[in-house]
């Protein structure tokens, strides 16, 4: 499951069974995500409380399908195919449109986005994929250029908080090695099912 020492619900006592019960919801399992945090619990409450806020508060005002894409992205120019797989199913199921899925995915692997998203969206990519792969070298430039393409600050304080989050997640995932849950122990369909291209 991961390279370091993790434990299922059922193995679970004490404070990490309360963090599992505050965290697993409905779930019979916790994902690995979270059990990777097993020896250190009280970390797993902050990354829960984090991914919560950032892609499911409900202030937030990007669309779903947008935030999922900005998280998937982040996740793949990490190589962080838990990740990718999770969020990718998730931004395929927000934006209910297999064609349209398709043809953004293709071209982001491409490095042609400019072919399929509004200056707007483009613009949040470009600045998800620099603060990802050169943060040393983002500028305030980078920041206009989504306030010129119409995105307000609050936009662009969703955009850095969902690109420096996955940022997180996927070295935490990549850093461990965490497996991808799959099955009836792991991912729900409410959670997106893991994306097969």
């Amino acid at each position: 499951m991961a390279w370091v020492t993790t434990f299922t619900y059922a193995e679970s006592e004490g404070a990490l069974r309360e963090v599992y019960d505050d965290i697993k919801g409905g779930r019979a399992e916790v994902h690995n995500l979270y059990r990777a945090h097993s020896l250190r619990p009280h970390t797993m409450l902050a990354s829960d409380y984090l991914y919560k806020t950032v892609l499911h508060w409900e202030d937030n005002t990007l669309p779903k399908w947008l935030a999922e894409l900005i998280s998937t992205y982040a996740a793949y120019l990490c190589g962080c195919d838990y990740a990718v797989q999770n969020h990718g199913a998730n931004f395929r199921l927000f934006l209910d449109d297999p064609e349209r899925a398709e043809q953004i995915w293709a071209a982001l692997e491409a490095g042609r986005l400019e072919e399929v998203m509004s200056a707007k969206e483009l613009a949040m990519l470009r600045y998800t994929a620099k603060l990802t792969v050169h943060p040393a070298d983002v500028s305030k430039t980078d920041v206009d250029a989504m306030r010129t393409a119409g995105a307000d600050a609050g936009e662009i304080v969703e955009v850095n908080q969902l690109c420096a989050s996955f940022n997180y997640y996927a070295r935490v995932l990549n850093g461990l090695g965490v497996e991808l849950d799959v099955g009836p122990t792991g991912i729900q369909p409410e959670d997106g099912l893991p994306w097969q291209k």
